[in-house]
Formats: structure tokens, sequence, C-alpha cells
């Protein structure tokens, strides 16, 4: 068990200093600060370490510590002197520590601000990443309390700590002094210590999936004597899918003499298994977990699928032992899927393991899929199926405590036989990564994601993550810019996913429609014009059409260089009786699949009526298609069509005595809901924003050759995938060039008189909840970034407004700025144009006299501003999200239709050129009907100042410029509202730590 930290007398014990890390080799361990408490497991600790890693670490022979020395390294003030271990069981199994020292290397104490470091890690733990990660976490302690520099001496002969401080991304400096190399770190994060300490983190996170879905041997935890149960279902799924590994049935209500259960060895405890056990399934009772997890801790197995119930999604107590299961498994160095978990599966031909409820283990495919919910699992492991799409990997994540949608993506960006990702979520537990984590992903491989709890406001039961305040619009269109595919449903989670895994991305827009009935393709090209492709117009076979009719139009279509993509579209043949003949599906794939196999690389999907096998037979790959190829990793050979495998199993589940969780097994339940309206045609499309270049296609011969052709039954879902496979295509040539903040911003910004600004209006009002700025105040911090906000003058009374309007100089506008009427113009809190004395007057009676007195109404008067449109720029900071900016037209168009586009902080110049232009009221800003365009780089570099301003000083909470008028030349800022607060924690930017809820 963990200490209990006894305060230091200088400083209180720093617990917000623990973490819980993922080390390379993809075990977790505990890193936390060394306590008075820790004497004897410091002593055990470096029993166990060699001496030639002791002489490394005190440069002569040292045997053992003596109790000044134990004293020394356990007694800390948390602030000159700082410990930390790593451990695993309570263990200490690596150590760093750092003291506080001048220029001339004495012990010192603030300001001074470089640190002596220096390491020790047990041999047999050397190479996991130990000490990178302990680099990581004192880094970020030493610069928490002013510690600029690390310096360490470091024997020649010690390649391997050498290489930890080379390889971690600081600015250093090395010099050989009296037989060490001294090494000075500069502990300032840089671009390369981050992406360092990101593909560390890549690296672990993805390798403890892998570790869960590739393990040597399983054992199921609960599995019962008698048919039924979970446990028993499990185990018999898991040998019907032919697991390659090995298998035992562990209960400890087993009798004595039983050897072995559905032929697998079976034991009443892991300890009674002679070899070590790579994964546990435990599926026994909640109040029988820990025991099982204890039991699997001490023998060493590397990670837990718990599918017992009874946690967070019961309340509050459940709550609390979830938390407890997790600090428990990774205290022992375990990961875990669940609790509350439906299963997981990998259908690798070394391993086929089906270690879930689901009695049918999907056919191998190129699919990797990730689901909160066993039911919706379910459903998406059936429709996959019966679309004849094979599946690489599934995790059903339950209550999803420990490895999360966040871990998936990890593995998935990395594993050679996932071409696309599905995800299905119910809550984001760490936004920032996960748009991080998608936008890497998505640049490889298509990443579609299903929302759940969409607006519900609230986290699903079992989920223990903080809730997010951001509209799930704003979610959407964070998503889109990080490159994710999000759908609405899981049918078209489906849709989307079969297209991507089977066939190329498209060129662009432009759509094919070739079939046998007139009808058809037209409902098929009325839908690719409602979802902004461009249909050209369709080709009617007739209904006389043969397959070798389809065959040539489709190979024509698919060497016409006007196409990106075709439609098929198809009907069953009326014989010359009359009576549909719908027989002939397998005779008609045969035909479009040799028409693709010799056409060029353009995606083909098939919309079809009733004709009977013929999404089977397309869903089997051609022979002559070769698999898709990435830039990165080699492929294997297609998949195989689905086979109908099925697991002969009770999946009843009972209560018995010998452990069986009470939990019921899923049915399998299907939610294939067709979606069969469009939305309306959009407004004609604003200028694009500036491309990426284009890359230059692969040679024909080079390109990858579409295998499985999807088939829909009906035009709206086979369009709707395909419109987001184009739109997906169009972001990865984008993001293959990166966009950039244009350097002119530096010459006329002023970080530095910024931060002064900031910290003197916080000081001022020392309030955690922050403080609003006045008006003036708002012009002076926004004028630092090159902001300018039209100046207001107060006007009290009608001769006040009068000597206002004589300073402003007239035209001028006479606005109200009461909370209730601010921003509203339809109330009459707004007069326009006032060129002179008389008109201010007449307007200022009739302000008081139709709204009230000037007291409570704050009247100010400003002058006119050209004219042109009225937008609404906002940036605000979402603890979860972080900062987002918000751009869309002033009034209606962005309150009422909620017409608002959003980014990620910090944008680049393409983003807010796209930000603009992905509003739909955006043609009004580019001469709809007839109007003047408006000035719309000058827009675009207002949002790339706001967006400096609130990613440079993350104390400006949130800004709200309104209206900000655009003219045909310039802009003008006529209101601003900013908020400063003391800035919400980062957790995207500290060292490497799972999260803790």
């Amino acid at each position: 068990m963990e200490p209990k930290p006894e305060q230091s007398p200088h400083h209180a014990y720093p617990d917000h200093w623990e973490a819980d890390v993922v080390l390379r080799d993809g075990g977790t361990a505990r890193i936390r600060p060394i306590t008075t408490d820790d004497a004897e497991r410091l002593v055990s600790f470096y029993e166990q370490v060699s001496d030639e890693s002791k002489y490394y670490r005190f440069f002569a022979p040292y045997p053992r510590l003596s109790d000044r020395d134990v004293h020394r390294f356990t007694h800390h003030d948390y602030v000159d002197r700082v410990g930390l271990a790593v451990t695993i069981g309570g263990e200490f199994i690596g150590t760093v520590r750092y003291d506080r020292i001048d220029d001339r290397g004495r012990p010192a104490s603030a300001p001074a601000d470089e640190a002596e470091v220096a390491f020790l890690v047990q041999d047999a733990h050397q190479g996991r990443g130990v000490a990178s990660a302990l680099l990581e976490h004192i880094a970020a302690v030493a610069r928490e309390r002013g510690i600029r520099r690390f310096a360490a001496e470091v024997l020649p002969a010690n390649n391997k700590m050498i290489k930890v401080f080379r390889d971690a991304g600081y600015t250093q400096r090395r010099s050989f002094e009296d037989g060490s190399v001294h090494l000075t770190l500069d502990l300032e994060p840089t671009e390369e210590s981050l992406a360092v300490q990101r593909g560390r983190e890549q690296r672990a996170e993805a390798r403890s999936v892998q570790r869960l879905l590739a393990p040597g041997s399983v054992a199921v935890i609960g599995a019962g004597r008698t048919p039924g149960g979970v446990g028993r279902t499990v185990l018999r799924n898991l040998l019907a899918a032919g697991y390659t590994g090995r298998a035992y049935a562990v209960n400890r209500a087993f009798d004595e003499g039983l050897a072995t259960l559905d032929g697998v060895p079976a034991h009443r405890s892991l300890g009674e298994i002679d070899e070590q056990v790579d994964l546990a399934v435990i599926a026994v009772p909640a109040h029988q977990v820990p025991e099982a997890v204890a039991d699997c801790g001490e023998h060493g197995v590397q990670g837990l699928v718990v599918v017992s119930a009874g946690y967070a999604e019961r309340g509050a107590d459940g709550r609390e032992l979830q938390r407890e299961l997790v600090r428990q498994a990774r205290s022992y160095g375990m990961r875990i899927i669940g609790p509350n978990a439906f299963g997981i599966i990998n259908t690798a031909e070394n391993v086929r393991l089906n270690a879930s409820l689901a009695p049918e283990s999907p056919a191998r495919g190129r699919i990797g899929l990730f689901t909160q919910s066993g039911a919706i699992g379910i459903a998406l492991l059936s429709g996959l199926h019966r679309r004849g799409a094979g599946l690489s990997s599934f995790i059903s994540a339950g209550n999803r405590a420990d490895v999360s949608g966040n871990d998936f993506l990890q593995y998935s960006f990395e594993d050679p036989d996932t071409d696309v990702a599905l995800l299905y979520l119910e809550s984001l537990g760490n936004p920032r990564k996960f748009t991080r984590l998608a936008r890497r992903t998505a640049a490889v491989k298509p990443v579609v994601v299903v929302k759940g709890a969409r607006h519900s406001g609230t986290n699903p039961p079992g989920h223990a993550v903080p809730v997010s305040r951001i509209p799930d619009a704003t979610v959407s269109a964070l998503m889109r810019q990080a490159g994710v595919i999000r759908v609405d449903t899981v049918t078209e989670m489906v849709d989307a996913g079969i297209l991507l895994a089977g066939q190329p991305l498209p060129s662009g827009p432009r759509v094919a429609i070739l079939g046998n009935s007139e009808s058809l393709g037209l409902l098929t090209y009325d839908a690719c014009l409602a979802e902004g492709l461009r249909p050209r117009p369709p080709i009617d076979l007739t209904t006389a059409a043969s397959p070798q009719d389809f065959r040539d139009a489709l190979a024509e279509a698919l060497a016409d260089a006007t196409c990106d993509a075709v439609i098929v579209t198809a009907i069953p043949w009326v014989g010359e009786d009359g009576e549909a003949e719908t027989g002939d599906g397998q005779v008609l794939a045969a035909a479009l699949h040799t028409a693709v196999a010799g056409g060029s690389a353009k995606p083909v999907a098939v919309v079809h009526v009733e004709i009977g096998g013929l999404a089977e037979a397309l869903a089997a790959a051609s022979s002559t298609a070769a698999p898709r190829q990435r830039p990165t990793t080699a492929r294997t050979a297609p998949p195989e069509a689905p086979t109908d495998r099925t697991a002969s199993t009770d999946r009843t589940a009972s209560t018995d005595r010998e452990g069986a969780t009470d939990r019921q097994a899923p049915t399998d339940r299907t939610t294939d809901t067709d979606r069969t309206t469009a939305s309306a045609p959009a407004a004609p499309h604003p200028p694009a924003a500036p491309a990426a270049p284009e890359a230059t296609p692969p040679a024909p011969e080079d390109r990858p050759r579409p295998g499985r052709i999807p088939a829909y039954p009906a035009a709206e879902r086979a369009v709707r995938a395909l419109a987001e496979a184009v739109k997906y295509a169009q972001w990865r040539r984008q993001a293959a060039v990166p966009g950039k903040v244009p350097e002119l911003l530096d010459e006329t910004i002023d970080e530095a008189g910024a931060a002064a600004l900031i910290e003197a209006h916080l000081a001022a009002a020392p309030d955690p909840r922050g403080r609003q700025l006045g008006h003036d105040e708002a012009r002076e911090l926004l004028g630092r970034y090159g902001i300018d906000v039209r100046p207001t003058l107060p006007a009290p009374d009608p001769d006040a407004a009068v000597a206002a309007a004589a300073r402003l100089g007239y035209p001028v506008a006479l606005k109200t700025t009461a909370p209730h009427l601010r921003h509203r113009a339809d109330l009459g809190g707004v007069r326009l144009d006032l060129t002179d004395e008389d008109a201010l007057r007449r307007a200022y009676g009739d302000l008081t006299d139709l709204l009230g007195k000037p007291a409570e109404l704050l009247p100010v008067v400003q002058a006119m501003a050209p004219r042109g449109v009225d937008t609404v720029v906002r940036a605000s900071i979402d603890a979860a999200a972080g900062a987002v900016l918000s751009f869309g037209l002033a009034g209606a168009p962005s309150e009422l239709l909620g017409d608002t586009a959003h980014r990620l902080v910090p944008v680049t110049d393409r983003d807010a050129a796209e930000l603009i232009r992905s509003i739909r009221a955006a043609p009004v800003l580019f001469g709809w009907r007839g109007a003047a365009p408006v000035d719309t780089a000058a827009l675009e570099e207002l949002l790339l100042r706001l967006s400096r301003l609130v990613d440079d000083h993350p104390e400006v909470v949130s800004v709200a410029l309104e209206p900000v008028v655009v003219a045909p030349q310039g802009l003008t800022a006529l209101g601003a509202t900013v908020r400063l607060a003391p800035p919400p924690a980062r957790n995207d930017l500290g060292p490497r730590r799972l999260p803790s809820y």
C-alpha cells in the first residue's frame, strides 16, 4: 500500500504531483513524491540495484545507503529539495531527485533557478522508459518551483542516462570536466521536447492496448461449471473463435478434482497456473472483484477486461468502487477495459481473440471499432456483419474507467491491420487530447465518430468524467477541424465505414450516376445536390440492360477524367413473363468487379432495390483487387468474405455459488434505421479558402485499387457516405500542407504590454471568478494586439450627448448599453446616422420616452462606422476543450438559427479563411444578390489577432466583439466585452499522465 504522506515542515505535501503513467512496454506505474515514510522502501529498492548502476549513480562503489543517506533522500521541503519515485505494487522501481544550487554549485534557495538532478532505476526495469517519464515529471515540478535549468554529472560509460537527456528534446549544453560529462538542460518546453513527449505517449499507450488485444494467454475468472453465466459464455466464445493462445478457466469454487472445463485447464486461482497469464477476463460479482484483481496483480497479469457490473452506473457508491478498482489495477501495472464491459475482439490470424459476450466473432477485415456501449456494440457488429464488412479489432469499454477512445486512437494510428477507425462515444474525458490524436490519426486513415448523449448536458451513467459545457454544434465543428467524420447514427457510421474501408478516396465532388432505373437515378442525382456534390446527369441504361452493359458503362465512367466517383443504381430485371428476376445478383456483382479491376482508382458505390445476393457478392473482395496502400506501413491481403460462424453458447446469466456474475448477457439487437430525408440545397458557395497545393496523384498502376464494393438499400445513404468521403479527402489534401500564422502580426502585437495590463487588472480585483473589463479597459487590452474598437462616450443627458458628438464628429449613433437592451436594435435601443445636434436631441428624447430614464438605459454616443455586414466574433475557454474561436453574422443568423462556425485556438491563416466561409450565410460576405463583397482579408486578420491574444494569455477567458461591421474596405469593431480570470488548469501541456476521475 502507498504510504500516508507526512507533511514537510517547509511545504505541504504536493498531491497534485501524483500521477499514473504508461511505460514504454505498455505497463503502468505510479509517480509520486517521496515522503518520510518511505525509508524501508528506499532501502529495499537500493538493495535490488546492481553494483554497476550504483557506481554510475555515485561515481564510486556504494554497496548500501547509510542512515544519513536514507534520511537525506526521504526528507524534502518540496521546493528546493524534491524527490520522486516510480512505484509498482507499492514498491520503488526508480527514483529521481533535484537539489537547488547557486552558480557555484552550492545548495541554495530561490531566486536561484538551477538544480542538480540525479536518477536511479532498478536494473530489472531499465529499458521500460522509467527515467524518461521521471524526467518529464521532475522537470514540470522544477518549473513550478521556479527552476529553469537542470545540471547533471554523468560518467561517460553511462550511455543509457546520457541518451535519456539527449533524447528529451530540451535545449542542452554538454562539456567534459574532471572525467565526467557535464550536462545542462534548459527546462522551457520546446517544440522538439513536446513532440518527443507526445511520441512516447503514443507508443506507450498504443502498446498498452496492443497487449490487451494480442495476449499470449487468457484466464477467464468466474467461469462457472454449469452452462450459462457471463464467465462461461466468454470462455466458450473465446474457444469458438479459435483463439491461438493458451486459455484457462479460473473459479475459486471449483472442486479440487476438476481438471478441465470446456477442454481447457481449470484452476481455483491464478497461483495454480504454472506460467504467466497475460490477460484476465473478470466475470465475478463486484464485491469479489478486488480479490480477483489482487490475485492477477500478484501473478504478473498484464491487463484486465472487467465485464462485471455494479459500478459507477449504479450511483455514488458504485463510482467510488470504480475509482478504487482503477487505483488497485494501476498499482500493479495493469490497464483495465471496463468495468461493465462487453469485451474485446481481435481477428488477426495469429490471435483470433473473442474475449467478449458476442456469440459470433466477426470476419477478419480492415475496420477497427471502439464503443462505450455494449448495446451499440452489438448493433454495430451485427450491422457490419450483414453488410459483409470485417473487423480488425473491437473494444467495448463499458464504463470506460481506464482504457478510452483516446487509447484506441493511439493504437489505431499505427496498427497496420486497421484502415478505418470507428468510434461510438458517449463522453469525452479529455477533449483537447482527443482532437489532437484524431487530427494525427485522420491524417493517415479515416476516423468516423458517433457521439451519443449530445444534448443531455450530463454524462451517461457510469462515465465519471468532467462535463463539458460546449454545445454539441461546437463539438461537431471542432471534430471536423480535426478531420473527424462526424455522423449522427450508427447506421451512418456503418455506411461510411464500409465505403472508406473498401474504396479509394475521391479526388473531388464530381459524381457519375448510371443504372437501369431512371427514377432511382434521379433520386440519386437529387441526393447528390442536397449533399453538396456535383453530379453529372444520370445515364439510363434502361431496364433491358444486362450485366455486361453495366460493366461497360462503369468502365467508361471510371475512365472519364471529368468524374471523381461513380454511383451505380440497379433494380431487378423484368423477365418475359413480367415477373421480376432477383437471382442475378452474383452475375451483376461479377460484372461490376471486372469493371472496377480494370479501371482507374475511383470510389464506386451501388444503390440497389431487392436484388437477391447482390450485396453479399459485392462485399466479397475481387480476386484482382490489391489492398489499400498506406504511406507508412505494409498491408496484408484484403479480408475474405465473412463466414457464418456461430458460437453455440448459452448466454443466460445466473448467480451461483461458483461466483458467476448475475449480469445477463445482452441479446443481439440492432438499430439499423434509415434516414430518408435530405437537407435543402445549399446557397451558392463563397470562394473557397486557400487550399494546400494539390499533391501529384500517383501513376494509375501505383494507385490503390478498390476491393469490396459497398451496396446500399437507399440512394440517400450511399450519397451521404460518399459526401463524407469527399469532405474527408479534401481535408486530407489540405492537412498535407498545414496553415501558418503570418509573421506580420508580430510587428503590431505587444505581448508583454498585454501581460502587464492583465496582471494589473487581476491584481486590482483578486477574485477567483475573475472580472469583466470596462469598455475603455477592454479597448486598451485589445489594442495591444492591433484590434481597434471604436470608442464610445457616455451620454447621461442630452447636453452630454451633444458634447460627446462634438468630440467624435458627426454623424453619430446613440445606443443604450443596459444589459437587457444591449445589441437589441429591434427594440429601438439604437438610433443611427444622426447628422446634427437637432437630430441627436430628438433621438435622445424619443429613446427615453420609449424605453425609460437615462439612468436605466445607460446611453452612449459613438461615431458612425462605414456601412457593411454586421458580424460577431467570439473567443472563449472551456476547461475541458480549451480555447475556441467562433464567428457568425450578428443577429438572427447566429442567435436564432445557430449559424456559427468554430475553430480551436490557435488558428492558422487557413483556419481563419475556412471559418468565415463555413457558415451557411457566408454568401452575404461575398456579394450575394449583387451587393459589394466585403473585406474578408481584414476579417481573417482580426480572427488571427484574437486567436493570438487568447492563446498567448490564458487569463483572457472570454472575448466578444459585437458587432464587427465589415465594409468593402476595412472593418470596424463597435463593441467589445472581455473577461479575465485565473487560467483554468491545462491537462494537455504537462508531463504524460493517465486521467484520474
